[in-house]
C-alpha cells in the first residue's frame, strides 16, 4: 500500500533550485538528536529540523530517551526549527478524523507551551507511514509532510509527500555520502532523517562522528544546509 501511496501521491509543485538543498531532520527527537547531534550541526553553522510527539517527552526505554520540554525549548532558542509529529506517535490510519484533528491539536498546544510563537508549519509522519485521506487536514495546517521514499525531492513534487533518505543503521550510515554526491551533480532537495546521535546508536540512529561526517560532507560540497521551513522559503513553496 505505501508504494502505491508515494505513487500517486497528490497536486504537485516544482521544485526549482541552482543549488543542492540539504536538510537534516530528526523524528521522535532522543536526547542525543539535540546533544551532540544539534551541536553538531550548529558547528558548520547549520540548523535542523526535529520533529516532536509531545506524547514521548521525557520518556525513557531501553536504548534511548527523549527530550524534556526544557531541551526542545533550547532547540527553539538555538535555532532549530520544530515540527510536529503527532501527540501520541501513532499511525496516521489509525486514528478518526475528529480524533487525529485533536491529536495534532494537543501537539500544538504541547509545543505552544514550550513558548513557541506559532504552532509548527511541518509534519512528519509516524513510522513514516502516509494516508492520503489526511490530506485535508494537513493542508489546513502545514506546509509540508516528510515520509521517506530513499529519493531526492527533484522535478515536480508533492510538498505533502516529502522523501527523505534514513540516516541509519550505522553499518550503512558513512555511505550516504552518495546521496550528497547525487544531489550535487542534478541539484534539488536531499532530506536525510534520522532518530538518535549516540555512540551506541539504535539502528535508526547513527555515531556522532558518522553524523558530523555527513553534515562536513555536505558543507564542504557546497550544500545549503537548511531547515525544512527556511527550504521551502528557499523554493519559493
Amino acid at each position: 500500500m505505501n508504494r502505491a501511496i508515494w505513487t500517486l501521491g497528490g497536486p504537485k509543485r516544482a521544485l526549482q533550485t541552482d543549488t543542492a538543498l540539504v536538510s537534516f531532520t530528526f523524528d521522535d527527537v532522543p536526547d542525543s538528536a539535540r546533544s551532540p547531534g544539534a551541536d553538531i550541526l550548529e558547528h558548520y553553522g547549520a540548523r535542523g529540523t526535529f520533529y516532536i510527539a509531545g506524547g514521548l517527552a521525557g520518556t525513557v526505554e531501553a536504548d534511548r530517551s527523549i527530550i524534556t520540554p526544557p531541551d526542545c525549548r533550547d532547540l527553539a532558542e538555538r535555532g532549530h526549527e520544530l515540527g510536529c509529529h503527532t501527540f501520541s506517535h501513532r499511525k496516521v490510519r489509525s486514528f478518526s478524523g475528529a480524533e487525529f484533528a485533536r491529536d495534532l491539536d494537543r501537539n500544538a498546544d504541547y509545543l505552544a507551551g514550550l513558548g513557541l510563537a506559532a504552532p509548527p508549519r511541518n509534519f512528519a509522519f509516524p513510522y513514516n507511514s502516509a494516508w492520503p485521506p489526511a490530506r485535508s487536514e494537513f493542508r489546513s495546517r502545514f506546509r509540508s509532510c516528510r515520509g521517506a521514499g530513499e529519493s531526492v525531492n527533484r522535478g515536480m513534487v508533492d510538498p505533502l509527500m516529502l522523501k527523505s533518505v534514513a540516516i541509519g543503521p550505522e553499518a550503512e550510515a558513512r555511505a550516504l555520502t552518495r546521496w550528497i554526491d547525487d544531489v550535487v551533480a542534478d541539484p534539488g532537495w536531499l532530506i536525510f532523517f534520522g532518530h538518535d546521535v549516540a555512540a551506541n546508536p539504535t539502528p535508526y540512529g547513527c555515531t556522532p562522528q558518522t553524523f558530523d561526517h555527513l553534515v562536513r560532507y555536505a558543507a564542504e560540497r557546497g550544500c545549503a544546509i537548511l531547515p525544512v521551513d527556511r527550504a521551502l522559503d528557499r523554493i519559493g513553496w
